[in-house]
C-alpha cells in the first residue's frame, strides 16, 4: 500500500502572493472584494483545499492589518508607492525639530531617584515610635473617647445633644406637624 501514490494537488504559492498577484492582474480601479479575489484563484490554480475561503478571509485580514493591502468600501487595493505608511495606535510621537538644539547632557553620578519621594519624617513621631516599640500592642479596638476629649482635640465643638436625651440608633420616628392637630382638636 505504500506504492500507491495519493493524487495531491499542485503545490500552491503562499496565500498572500496569491491575493497580490490576483488584485495586480484584475487591476480594478475602485479596487477588488473578496469575492473576485476568490473567483480568480479558482480560475487560475483550479482544484483548492478545502478551507480556501477562510484561510482567504485571514490572510486578507493579515493583510490589512499590517498594512500590505488597503480596505475601503469593501474593497482591497494595493498601496501606491506615494501613500503614508499605516499608522499604529495611540498618538503618534512628537516630529523632533532638525534645528533644536541637543539636550545637554546628565551627570552619571547622580541619576534621579525613581518613584514617589518619601515624606518628611516627623522627630516627634519617630521618637514616640522608638519609645512604644518595645512594648506590647493591646488587642481589638481602641476604647471610644468621651465627647469632651473628642471635640476639644480635633478643635470642632461637640455636637448638641437631642433634648430629649440620649439619641437612639437608627431613623427616627416622623414628626407630625403641630398646626394640624390644633385644628382638629377646635373642631371638636
Amino acid at each position: 500500500m505504500a506504492t500507491e501514490e495519493v493524487s495531491k494537488p499542485p503545490s500552491l504559492p503562499p496565500y498572500p502572493e496569491l491575493i497580490l498577484t490576483a488584485l495586480k492582474s484584475l487591476n480594478e480601479k475602485e479596487g477588488s472584494n473578496k469575492s473576485a479575489i476568490s473567483k480568480y484563484i479558482e480560475s487560475k490554480y483550479g482544484e483548492l483545499p478545502e478551507s480556501h475561503t477562510s484561510l482567504l478571509t485571514a490572510h486578507l485580514a493579515r493583510m490589512k492589518e499590517s498594512g500590505e493591502l488597503i480596505f475601503l468600501k469593501n474593497n482591497y487595493f494595493v498601496p501606491g508607492p506615494g501613500s503614508p505608511p499605516k499608522r499604529g495606535r495611540g498618538r503618534p510621537p512628537k516630529a523632533k525639530d532638525p534645528d533644536a538644539p541637543a539636550a545637554p547632557a546628565k551627570e552619571p553620578g547622580s541619576p534621579k531617584p525613581r518613584g514617589r519621594p518619601p515624606k518628611p519624617k516627623d522627630p516627634i513621631a519617630e521618637a514616640v515610635a522608638k519609645a512604644t516599640s518595645g512594648m506590647p500592642k493591646s488587642r481589638g479596638r481602641p476604647p471610644k473617647k468621651p465627647r469632651g476629649e473628642a471635640g476639644a482635640d480635633a478643635g470642632v465643638p461637640a455636637k448638641v445633644a437631642a433634648p430629649g436625651g440620649k439619641k437612639g440608633r437608627g431613623r427616627p420616628p416622623k414628626v407630625k406637624p403641630a398646626a394640624v392637630e390644633e385644628t382638629n382638636n377646635t373642631s371638636d
